[in-house]
Order: C-alpha cells, then structure tokens, then sequence
C-alpha cells in the first residue's frame, strides 16, 4: 500500500523533524555544560568529599593582590568573591598595593597563608612584582590584566577585557611553566626579576619620558608619542658578551634583552621568542639617523628584526651590556633610573602561570559569539 501525502503535509513533517533533532542538539549541548561544570566542581574539593560534607578547612583558597590605582578594589574583591564562592572556594584574601610595596610583599604575606593562587591584578609592574615572590616557588600565578601594556598576559594568550573570565581562568586554568629573566644593573647589586622584556637606551628613555596622564587618555599610543620625541637620541658605546664566551663592541640606540616578543597592536619585536624555551632574545638596534629608524620599523613590522636593516638578534642563557655612558634602563616597562651596567639571565621554568583551558577557550568564543 503506498500513503501518498501533499506538499504542505511533506514540508510539515520535515520542518517537525528538524525541530526535534534540534532540540536533541541544544539539550545535548547543555548537558554537556552541565557536565562539565559537575566535572570542575567536583576537582574543587579533595577526593571522596561530596559538597555537603567538605568544611572550610578542605576547600581552597585564593590571594588576590590589587594595585587600587587600576580599579575599584572594592567591586573587584566582591566580584572575586561571588566567583570564589559559586566554584566552591574559601573567600580570597584580597591585598591591596602600595607605592612602597607594589605587590611582591604582598605575595609573599600570601605565600605564608598558604593560599593555593595568587592572582595579580594590575599593569606589568604589579604583574613583574608578584611574579618576583613566586618565581622558583610551586605556587601558580594568576593574572587580572588591568594596566596599559598588560605584556604578559598578551604572551600567554589570556583575556584582556574580560574581569570575570580572567578570575575564573586563575582558579581552573591549565598550569604553565614559563621562563623569566634576572636582571643586575650593578655587577654586586640586587637582582630583578623580569617577564618580559628588559632594556637599556631608547626604549628605557621612552618608558621614563611618557606621561602617565597621556598613558589614561591615549593607552599605549603614549609610547609612540614620547618614542618620536627619542629618535634623533645620541647612540652609546656599548661592549655585548653573549654566554661568557662572545663579545661585539658597537655604537647601539638600544640593546633589549626578551623573555617574549609579542608588543601592544600585534606587534612582533622578538618574533622567534618562546616564553619556555629557557633562553633569551637579545635585540640590539643601531640606526644611525632618521632615515635608517624608517628601515628599524620596517623590519619589526615585518617580523624580520633577526635579519633586519639596522637591528640583530642573539639567542643566550646571559647577556652583559657595558655602556661608555650611564643610560637609561627599562624593566618590563618600568623605568629603572640609570647606569652603565645591564646584565641579564634566564631562569628557566621559574614560573607557573594559569592560563585558558580548551574547554575555557570554547566558552569564551562562544560567550564572544552568541547563536
């Protein structure tokens, strides 16, 4: 026997059909969400203890060290607060930075508690600070970009405008070891911890000379400004001795040592740096005049600084820069003062960072890209 049906009554049952395999679809992927939320609640706690059973004392607990000139610290406590809670974590203890403590002794006041996260929250000179306590520890570092360059957290691929997100990733990121840098400016001196990129010429002088008004007002395009005001700078005389072992004597602009390459704007100053592969790019640029920068700034924006016109790339372990001069010195953006010393070494895998999941990753896209 064959059921014949008309055209209205066909298309009806199709679009029924596609209704129903869509919402097996939909219901699939919300149980999945489900599911891995369960998942990441239940790796909150110790093993064998259900969420009704497990006291204060079992659960974690996180270190949240604010810089209160980049935010209001009390809205961003309470948001961390609200996170802490909703994953199963103790309240975090919130510390704030102060001009004479920008975030190193507050992380290892936090070290002492024996919280299980220190979150910076901040620019790169809170982020360099605390990152400065807990290199060489095991305790991992998470980060809420809040600054003008916020370097690092463009390295590790973290997100920059998402406060929410940024907390979440610090308590179930994924643990990444990365390298930082040692940095003296003095052969006997105190030693720097940097994680990103140290300097020494014209890129100190234009970290020292821009404007912190001009940075709230215009962000990193403040660095182009004070940076076209530095380019007919006088060169320095510099001795480079890469490893112990090879020296090149040079009249240079700048000699920048890196951990990472990636800049505001997608730029690529180092672009063959790895931030775990235990050495450093050290770039040296000596453009001579106004016409050889144009030729610096062709070769960076075209990703060929190790080969380009006017600048050289070395990979080492250590570099010692020896000025005729003292010139300025940068770390990781923060002006240093000057001297006519710059040494610098990789410490390698000194630092474990939280960084995205894949399933974080898929969550943000698609928060970014609602169906």
């Amino acid at each position: 026997m064959t059921i014949e049906l008309d055209p209205l009554m066909t298309w009806v049952i199709i679009v029924g059909a596609l209704a129903v395999l869509a919402a097996v679809f939909l219901i699939g992927r919300l149980t999945g969400v489900r599911r891995t939320l369960s998942t990441m609640r239940r790796y909150a706690h110790p093993a064998n203890l259900s969420d009704e059973v497990v006291d204060d004392a079992a659960r974690y607990r996180a270190a949240l060290i604010v810089n209160p000139t980049k935010t209001d610290v009390h809205n961003l406590a309470s948001t961390a607060e609200a996170i802490c809670r909703f994953e199963g974590w103790n309240p975090p203890l919130v510390l704030e930075t102060t001009p004479e403590d920008t975030g190193e002794g507050a992380a290892v006041r936090a070290l002492d508690e024996g919280v299980d996260v220190v979150i910076a929250a901040g620019g790169d000179g809170t982020i360099r600070a605390v990152a400065s306590a807990l290199a060489g520890t095991s305790t991992p570092m998470g980060i809420v970009p809040l600054g003008t360059g916020n370097l690092l957290a463009r390295n590790i691929d973290l997100v920059l405008d998402k406060t929410e997100w940024a907390l979440r990733i610090a308590l179930w990121g994924r643990n990444r070891e990365i390298d930082v840098g040692k940095a003296k400016t003095d052969p006997d001196g105190d030693t720097h911890v940097f994680t990103v990129m140290t300097g020494l010429g014209f890129d100190a002088a234009v970290m020292a000379d821009t404007s912190d008004d001009l940075k709230a007002r215009l962000g990193w395009l403040a660095y182009v400004e004070a940076g076209s005001r530095k380019l007919t700078g006088k060169p320095s005389h510099v001795k480079v001795t890469f490893d112990d072992e090879y020296r090149i004597s040079a009249r240079v602009r700048s000699v920048l040592g890196g951990n990472c390459g990636k800049l505001q704007g997608g730029i690529q100053l180092l672009p063959q740096a790895v931030i775990d592969d235990g050495m450093l790019d050290v770039l040296i640029v000596s453009p001579k005049n106004l016409g050889q920068w144009v030729g610096v700034l062709a070769s960076i924006a075209g990703r060929r600084a190790s080969r380009g016109l006017h600048t050289n790339i070395r990979k080492c372990r250590k570099v010692v820069i020896e000025a005729g001069d003292d010139v300025d010195i940068q770390l990781d953006g923060d002006p240093l003062g000057q001297s006519s010393y710059l040494e610098m070494e990789v410490a390698p895998a000194a630092l474990t960072v939280r960084v995205p999941t894949v399933e974080q990753r898929k969550q943000i896209r698609a928060e970014a890209w609602p169906v």
